[in-house]
């Protein structure tokens, strides 16, 4: 049989055949025009094997690709040119590093032969990308690509996820070279799935079998190694109570019985007070971010604590630690279930009722039922929460939106909550819904927004319009960079140093885009339009008029305490 010889490009588009990507996020350029001109006869025909969704900024490529890997599980691809193409990526990695959320970006890059010599559109992507991904690699020839591909695809996905960059020069893509399908599941040195230790399964299992007060704190770890049900035996046998991190909210139905609520500085009242009270804490993959700490020379003193983690480097690093588990959580839950006697805890799970009736009188009634005056952000994200009945995948961007979006959303099913964490990336929300909507097709899917964060990424409406991607817009719209708005009021002596927005008029904008609209100012209209908004085919952008002193409630301030939450702003 006659060895296949193929140009580099057509190597790359075949390698990724091979991983299964289906569905790739891009913008051509120069320095990647090979790999696209490729890219065109398997987007089309009978030998079509990808969709190509065309953004409208290479950073909003990465965003893309990250709601599609957060909600479908699978890596998120985007491909990009070289120079400013690669650089507008770099956001996007690094909020894909510190949210371990698995991607490929593959970019364009000069020709080995003109590197060094500060060519049209060169940049070092290689040493800018290190620092922030699992790992960055230059494919220097066509017969390194399968391989360096599949290694990609191997790292971004195992273990703890991460992002992975890959720098491709021209020569590589145009020179030929036989076509040899590659499969990496082995990296030196790397040991992405630690095995457990069971002596320290056994000690983790004594202490919670020994506590009277055990907690556990909820983190994304669970989603990415789909251990939702391990989970639900965990707590269900020992009956611990369970309260989730940000991105680890849809881990488990908000509805369970053992959850208290949403850990961090706007998260509920109850779980923040009683991390100050258990006598045994149960970390379950999430990383102890300073959001959720508060001051950390304060925190929970008083608890022993277990931390399961699949990455070691999590270890002590912001919290010590009593027992470590280290380990894929789908297999450590199990272990220690299994060792663990049933229990029910009842007094110390009735004791958070009180601490959730005290922040409902204060904080949740008005905020998502108020008496009077303009629209709030938490009866608007309520609404919108009853009308999909808790089956809906959220995304949101960064900011009071998020927080108020992420508190009062419902979440019944898993990988339900698509927002940036460790970043706090502004301009994230809309193209993580577009990737989110061609992640989980058969989902609705609802970005919350502020008009700050709108305005950031909403050239992306155009991708929107394109693909007539079914997205339903949320855009809360109070004229402010709310979020800085509410630290000036309360930190600053109220000086509210360029924080307020002069907006376009959305109606406009939408009806420039094709995009269904309608505006929201009178809180008895609201259901019906959300149920409008809901009921459209195709994109909708729902605009709502919101109270421009609106405030993120409950609140830890900075260099506080989690029990020093506050309810209410004097």
């Amino acid at each position: 049989m006659q060895n296949e010889i193929i140009s580099g490009a057509e190597i790359m588009i075949r390698a990724l055949r091979e991983e299964g990507v289906k569905t790739i996020f891009g913008y051509p350029g120069g320095s990647i025009m090979p790999v696209f001109d490729v890219l065109y006869d398997y987007t089309r025909g009978e030998n079509k094997a990808f969709d190509h969704i065309l953004v409208r900024h290479e950073q909003a490529a990465t965003h893309a690709a990250e709601g599609f890997a957060r909600v479908s599980g699978e890596v998120g691809v985007c491909i990009v040119t070289s120079g400013p193409g690669a650089t507008n990526t770099l956001t996007g990695v690094a909020d894909a590093m510190l949210d371990s959320t698995p991607m490929v970006v593959i970019a364009g890059q000069v020709s080995i032969a003109a590197l060094g010599t500060d060519a049209f559109q060169e940049v070092d992507l290689v040493g800018l990308a290190q620092p922030i991904s699992k790992w960055s690699y230059q494919i220097r020839r066509p017969e390194d690509i399968a391989w360096a591909v599949s290694r990609a695809f191997y790292i971004a996905r195992s273990g703890r996820p991460g992002p992975v960059v890959l720098d491709f020069p021209k020569n590589a893509q145009v020179d030929m070279a036989e076509w040899k399908p590659a499969h990496v599941d082995f990296v030196r040195s790397y040991v992405p799935y630690p095995t457990p230790d069971e002596h320290a399964i056994a000690e983790a299992a004594a202490l919670i079998n020994a506590a009277e007060r055990p907690l556990a704190l909820v983190g994304q770890g669970v989603e990415l190694g789909n251990a939702h049900n391990e989970l639900l035996e965990f707590i269900e046998k020992a009956g611990i109570p369970a309260a989730r991190t940000l991105l680890g909210l849809s881990a488990l139905p908000t509805g369970h019985p053992l959850n208290v609520g949403m850990l961090g500085m706007h998260g509920n009242y109850a779980p923040n007070v009683k991390e100050q009270e258990c006598d045994v804490l149960i970390a379950i993959g999430m990383r102890f971010s300073d959001r959720v700490t508060g001051l950390t020379s304060t925190y929970a003193r008083q608890a022993k604590v277990i931390h399961l983690d699949i990455d070691r480097s999590e270890i002590d690093k912001c919290v010590k630690t009593d027992v470590a588990v280290i380990g894929d959580c789908k297999v450590t839950l199990p272990a220690i279930t299994r060792l663990l006697k049933k229990n029910d805890h009842h007094a110390w799970r009735e004791s958070f009722d009180r601490l959730y009736d005290m922040e409902y009188e204060k904080v949740i009634s008005k905020a998502i039922h108020p008496a009077d005056g303009p629209l709030l952000m938490g009866e608007v994200v309520n609404a919108v929460a009853e009308a999909t009945g808790g089956d809906a995948v959220l995304v949101t961007d960064v900011g009071q939106n998020q927080m108020f979006a992420s508190r009062y959303f419902r979440y019944n099913r898993k990988r339900s909550i698509v927002t940036s964490g460790g970043l706090g990336t502004m301009g994230f929300g809309l193209p993580a819904a577009v990737g989110a909507a061609f992640g989980a097709p058969e989902r609705t899917v609802c970005v919350f927004t502020g008009d700050g964060g709108f305005q950031m990424s909403i050239q992306e409406l155009g991708t929107i319009m394109e693909n007539r991607v079914p997205v339903k817009m949320i855009l809360m719209n109070n004229n402010y960079l709310g979020n800085v708005r509410q630290w000036q009021d309360m930190f600053f002596e109220g000086k509210r140093s360029f924080t307020k927005m002069l907006n376009p008029v959305y109606e406009k904008v939408a009806d420039a885009y094709g995009i269904a609209y309608s505006l929201v100012t009178d809180r008895a209209a609201l259901d019906g339009e959300v149920a409008r908004m809901l009921a459209t085919p195709g994109p909708y952008l729902l605009e709502c008029a919101i109270k421009e002193e609106d405030n993120v409630l409950p609140m830890t301030p900075p260099g506080k305490s989690v029990d020093e939450m506050l309810l209410e702003i004097k």
